[in-house]
């Protein structure tokens, strides 16, 4: 038998139980058939054999994100980014707003996404008479980076029902001035319900999800795991899962059970309709239940057992109390799911123990590999629990790159144990990186530089003492990600009988300076034993 594809002189970063490097690969179908040194795998060179000589570049799995955000990557794409080099200030914002809404017809809406304050000339967040003063016919909502926050101007408000005399919802704030007049700053809660009203259509979305996954193929991402969008509910499973089939998505989809604006009634419904985590097959599965518990870690609106060191009177928001969360995520664990809440704070990250502690005393399971999103203050003891209840942490290394800065104001100390993978590892605790985009970029070359380094993008240490080594934070990147989605035999390493998922890189990842790893780039993508991704680059000879 014959290769189909054999890669050869490349530093292959297997990722199997002994960390193997080896020199070659052979691909037959979709199948990973050989993997060694370059004399035994030659042997399956054929006539029509493609051999890919990688000059000694890294051959890595395929990278697996275990929690971003595709659909609202997707339609983030489709609206005006804040992300753009070139809107630094609000006013070269707001021009780009009234050339949208110059563009739009009356009553549509202006969406921008991916507003920083702290990332333009004038730090702070518009006012609602500056939106109103763009238009007034045009239902204006401006979103924040973290996804936690929207600004909003007075035609949104009317639209989502929301008046001086609106009580706070549970979980949210409705911010009002020192008058009592609605500023525009919707947070939490409020900001979920109120992009309900603004969400997108069908259409909409199915452009916004190829868009999404031509940027993650493109950046290696070969298998995804989508914690949520908007206010679609179970219909956006159906986009996904038809826009996979159309070949519009190329990525594996695990997707999570829950979205921004109601995650208890997406629960509900597919806990009714009898789908549980593991339908599916190898491009599209049903993954864990989840819920909200907290807020954003530069909000700063995560739940806290101690106040902020920035703000001694502010401890942050929580979403449910811990009876409703027992109830919600353990009828969810008694039905056969994985279970997961996004829960930042180590106040929300006790919430979430306790209710998988609960859920597994009523209804004893093993193997259940229940998660929690991000886990971003996780202290000693709450990593004991987590090591106790067999738990599987989704941390986003690249938050202390892009958000360190912030963390070491609003928390001080409390970065030494924040998303700390080397106290993870130390202790035996499953974890997998993921970027949370459109939190921040998808890359994952940028996760694995900031898990090793633990550095800000100013320079400044941000827990050095959770650095983790460069195979380490690969493997967080691959194999664990596999695991995390009971997919492990599957994929998330180089072996023989997985699937041909692998991404090569520009260089030797092993060789680079460590302070440059973001500036390693991807040449290739191959997913299912087809390359669907490859920058100018010629291998074969």
């Amino acid at each position: 038998m014959h290769a189909d594809i054999v890669f050869t002189n490349g530093e292959v970063i297997t990722v199997d139980k002994d960390s193997s490097i080896m020199e070659a690969v052979a691909i037959k179908d979709q199948k990973i058939i050989s993997v060694g040194q370059i004399d035994e795998v030659s042997k399956l060179i054929g006539e029509n054999t493609k051999v890919l000589d990688l000059e000694g570049k890294s051959l890595l799995p395929g990278f697996i994100d275990p929690h971003l955000h595709l659909t609202i990557y997707g339609t983030n794409l489709l609206g005006i980014n804040c992300a753009s080099p070139e809107i630094d200030s609000l006013e070269k914002l707001y021009e780009q707003m009234k050339k949208r809404a110059e563009q739009t017809p009356k009553g549509g809406w202006i969406r921008v996404t991916g507003f920083n304050e702290q990332a333009l000339k004038e730090k702070r967040f518009p006012t609602i008479q500056e939106l109103d003063a763009i238009s007034t016919e045009h239902p204006i909502v401006m979103i924040r980076v973290c996804n936690h926050t929207s600004i909003a101007n007075s035609k949104a408000l009317e639209l989502a029902g929301f008046t001086k005399e609106s009580e706070n919802p549970a979980g949210g704030e409705i911010e009002r001035d020192s008058s009592g007049e609605l500023t525009g700053k919707m947070i939490e809660n409020a900001h979920m319900q109120l992009f309900s009203i603004a969400d997108y259509s069908a259409e909409e979305i199915t452009k916004g999800l190829k868009l999404a996954s031509q940027v993650f193929v493109k950046s290696g991402i070969t298998s995804l795991h989508d914690a949520g969008s908007y206010g679609w509910g179970p219909d956006i499973l159906k986009l996904m899962k038809k826009s996979i089939d159309s070949g519009d998505v190329k990525n594996r989809v695990y997707a999570l059970i829950g979205s921004l604006t109601d995650s208890e009634s997406f629960v509900r419904h597919m806990m009714d309709e009898g789908v549980v985590t593991g339908e599916g097959d190898e491009w599209f599965k049903i993954g864990p239940a989840k819920l909200f518990t907290d807020g954003s870690s530069t909000g700063p609106t995560l739940a806290t057992r101690e106040p902020y060191e920035s703000d001694p009177t502010d401890r942050g928001i929580l979403y449910y109390d811990q009876d409703r969360m027992n109830e919600i995520l353990g009828e969810a664990h008694s039905k056969g799911y994985q279970i997961t809440a996004h829960a930042q704070g180590d106040r929300a990250i006790e919430m979430v123990l306790n209710c998988i502690e609960e859920a597994l005393k009523k209804h004893p399971r093993t193997d259940h590999r229940h998660r929690i999103e991000h886990a971003g203050i996780a202290s000693p003891d709450l990593q004991e629990r987590m090591k106790e209840l067999g738990v599987v942490v989704i941390p986003n290394p690249a938050f202390m790159y892009v958000n360190g800065d912030a963390y070491l104001e609003y928390y001080g100390d409390r970065v030494n144990v924040m998303y700390p993978a080397k106290d993870y590892l130390a202790k035996g605790i499953p974890f997998a990186f993921a970027s949370d985009t459109p939190v921040v970029d998808p890359n994952p070359l940028l996760g694995i530089h900031a898990a090793v380094n633990r550095k800000t993008v100013t320079g400044q240490d941000a827990g050095t003492c959770q650095r983790v080594s460069v195979l380490e934070a690969i493997k967080a990147y691959t194999f664990m990600g596999a695991y995390a989605s009971f997919d492990e035999t599957q994929k998330g390493s180089i072996e023989v009988g997985k699937l041909a998922d692998l991404v090569v890189l520009d260089q030797s990842i092993l060789s680079a300076e460590i302070t440059n790893l973001k500036e390693i780039t991807v040449e290739m993508t191959m997913i299912d034993g087809k390359i669907e991704y490859e920058k100018q680059v010629s291998y074969q000879k």
